[in-house]
């Protein structure tokens, strides 16, 4: 079934002169190191090939081959074929189906468990650590040489979104594409300095911010963080900044589920979820109309910060006492 699904794919891609891609606002390595590997794939190919992401690239990504060809609005004339990558439905690039040519040939290529499955085909793998190892088998399947460009970034999607190979969701596949990504020449350490190494000290300002609203509920197995919109504003910080901060709340002792509220306007906060071991954090962002995955999910809530806060906690203390048997 799963091979039937990328040859369908491939082949949509083989016959289209031009191919506009997308990926998710808010952008993290994964949908951006994808989207470029295929899209530097397609160009190889001869394609017209158009990338677009809504939101700034953030600056620990700027390295990546090809980055400078992702433009924020859409093309006009839009491609026939349109290949959404990493996003779980229209509305993570800000779209509705009616904005698109009644015409288009959507494809839908995501890792995410609570995709929509909203295209004329959709490549949906929950399993696999990142949408970077579809892109890779996709690169594979259209029979494009891996080069240099390609493979960094392959290689960033797959580091990134496995928190450099050591979240739950990395698995012996995960590893064997990593090394034939290296095989291919790339420079492992410059890669992990320019995303991990270069912290920009409004990134440290914001932390401390994030730190001192920090709290802890439920015997110590929440850790909430909050950034309200004067942080942003006071620190210089852009909200692409504060992308992995979650993790210090997520890494103290005897925290289950993290938590970090960004106030990016009144009445509009982006919440974001991280689980240790069991609990599964997308059944909470999915019952608030979002998604993601068991251990990573996020979702946008329309009411004020303090009522958000409520809200989102009570509804992982119940989570929380129903255990893990549930």
């Amino acid at each position: 079934m799963m091979n039937s699904v990328i040859n369908q794919m491939a082949e949509e891609l083989r016959k289209a002169p031009k191919v506009a891609l997308f990926s998710h606002v808010s952008p993290d390595g994964d949908c951006i190191g994808s989207m470029l590997g295929i899209g530097l794939a397609l160009e190889a190919l001869g394609k017209e090939v158009a990338m677009i992401n809504p939101d700034p690239i953030p600056r620990n990504l700027s390295f990546l081959p090809g980055v400078d060809k992702i433009a924020r609005s859409m093309p006009n004339p839009l491609p026939e074929t349109l290949l959404f990558v990493d996003c779980a439905d229209l509305q993570r690039v800000q779209l509705q189906r009616e904005d698109l040519p009644a015409e288009a040939v959507i494809l839908n290529l995501d890792h995410h468990i609570s995709n929509q499955n909203f295209g004329k085909i959709n490549w949906v793998d929950s399993h696999a650590a990142a949408s970077g190892e579809l892109a890779y088998a996709l690169i594979r399947r259209l029979n494009v040489e891996l080069t240099l460009e390609i493979a960094a970034n392959l290689y960033t999607a797959l580091l990134t979104d496995t928190g450099c190979f050591k979240y739950s969701n990395t698995t012996s596949k995960t590893h064997q594409i990593a090394g034939e990504l290296i095989d291919a020449g790339i420079n492992l350490g410059d890669i992990h300095h320019f995303v991990f190494d270069q912290t920009p000290m409004v990134k440290l300002e914001l932390l401390r911010r994030g730190l001192n609203q920090l709290q802890i509920f439920a015997e110590g197995q929440i850790g909430m963080m909050t950034l309200r919109k004067r942080d942003f504003e006071e620190s210089g910080a852009e909200e692409s900044l504060s992308e992995g901060l979650i993790d210090h709340a997520r890494t103290i002792e005897g925290v289950e589920v993290a938590v970090l509220f960004k106030e990016s306007k009144p009445d509009t906060i982006r919440v974001s979820l991280r689980s240790n071991r069991w609990l599964d954090v997308n059944r909470i962002a999915d019952s608030f109309g979002g998604g993601g995955h068991k251990r990573a999910a996020g979702c946008t809530l329309h009411v004020s910060l303090e009522e958000a806060k409520q809200m989102v906690r009570q509804s992982i203390e119940e989570e929380l006492k129903l255990g893990r048997s549930h």
